[in-house]
């Protein structure tokens, strides 16, 4: 999603559908990236110089620098002006943040980094175009500058786009990504509440058992024939200064591939289950975790296999969608609490203790449930009695 939900207005959805680039459309869309690139890495030095002589240097001034570039030299103007502005304003933005987030005092590995140079073998190849800057006819889209492509259309947009992102992935597949807005899809009311707590065991542990999201190890299940692959680049590997061979370039096209298909199973199955999720439930609680830490740990492996950031991400933007209330939960001592009379145990809970036990009021419960019933607390949707009933202005219910 690209703008906030309203109840009665529209939202920013992008729709993206795979490209079939002919040669010379795809050399018009390379050279066209490495103007884009190179207006990139002079706003990086600028702001670079700027900074050191502490002077201002916004997007204003930047669009400026670029409209006498294009008057003067005959690289900038030898492409369209539209993705060289878009890609102005994305590094105003990039700058705009990571300034906040130094002003903010946030730890520095919370903090967006500036912006960096974008060299021509590493940075994939990404153009923005508004409105002005390419039209749809005769199902291809046409681009500033006289480049066609041809789209595969696999479903409808459901409106007039309003931009269109062409970039190319690590495989080489180029892809146009649509933002068109969309109405609030809203579902029928259940009248009950839901709580989330996040995992490695299993990916979703919530306060009901239907809705829990088992592990799908998608990683797991390809590791064999990942490694295959990386013993096959690790036997063909050129030496310095060598181009790559054909069995090499070949290894790590299919490598890149199997990497592709798993993130694309992992993101099907965090929609199937986050459509179920926000299909039953009217408020959901949902742990802000961040499961970045998580990659020094021994566990990080099985962390990023079981892909926490991708699954929180496709719930919160299915329930923007569908007009459900998402309540992020700060995380802090949600292992420790009680979910039933709010205790706290006086001591750190060690991973391998998976059951819970309260002290206070002696309540037993494993260890991740207790958490998710915690998040409804936290968030205001105390669950209900236990008969499941609730009165008119009471609380949500917690479970079917």
């Amino acid at each position: 999603m690209t703008a906030p939900l309203t109840a009665d207005g529209p939202v920013h959805v992008r729709y993206t559908y795979r490209l079939r680039v002919s040669s010379t459309a795809g050399a018009a869309l390379l050279a066209e990236w490495n103007r884009c690139r190179r207006v990139w890495n002079e706003c990086v030095a600028r702001s670079k110089k700027a900074h050191r002589d502490r002077e201002k240097c916004g997007p204003a001034r930047l669009d400026r620098m670029l409209t006498e570039s294009r008057s003067i030299m005959p690289w900038p103007a030898g492409g369209a002006s539209v993705p060289q502005q878009q890609l102005i304003r994305d590094f105003g933005k990039s700058r705009v943040k990571a300034l906040k987030d130094i002003k903010d005092r946030l730890p520095a590995k919370q903090r967006a980094g500036m912006p960096r140079h974008k060299k021509k073998h590493e940075a994939d190849p990404t153009l923005n175009y508004t409105r002005r800057g390419f039209r749809l006819k005769n199902e291809h889209v046409h681009l500033a500058g006289g480049i066609v492509l041809t789209v595969v259309w696999s479903r409808k947009l459901p409106a007039a786009p309003s931009s269109v992102r062409v970039f190319r992935d690590g495989v080489g597949h180029w892809y146009a990504s649509f933002v068109v807005p969309a109405a609030v899809q809203l579902l029928p009311s259940t009248g009950r509440a839901l709580g989330v707590d996040w995992g490695v065991k299993e990916t979703a542990t919530t306060t009901s058992d239907a809705h829990d999201l088992p592990h799908a190890e998608h990683g797991k299940k390809a590791r064999e024939k990942l490694s295959w692959y990386d013993r096959m680049m690790a036997r063909r590997k050129p030496k310095k200064g060598q181009a790559a061979s054909k069995g090499y370039r070949t290894a790590k096209k299919w490598r890149a591939k199997t990497y592709q298909k798993i993130a694309r199973q992992r993101q099907d199955t965090a929609r199937k289950w986050a459509k179920k999720v926000v299909r039953d439930r009217d408020a959901i609680a949902v742990e802000d975790f961040r499961p970045k830490f998580l990659a020094k740990s021994s566990m990080a492996r099985k962390a990023a296999d079981a892909a926490i950031g991708a699954t929180k991400k496709a719930l919160l933007e299915m329930g923007r969608t569908h007009g459900r209330d998402v309540r992020p939960v700060h995380p802090a001592h949600t292992t420790t609490d009680c979910g039933r009379c709010g205790a706290r145990t006086k001591h750190a809970l060690p991973l391998s203790e998976r059951t819970y036990t309260c002290t206070a009021c002696g309540t037993v419960s494993p260890r991740d449930k207790n958490s998710a019933r915690v998040m409804l607390v936290r968030a205001g949707l105390a669950p209900a009695g236990v008969e499941g009933a609730r009165p008119l202005g009471a609380p949500l219910q917690e479970a079917a």
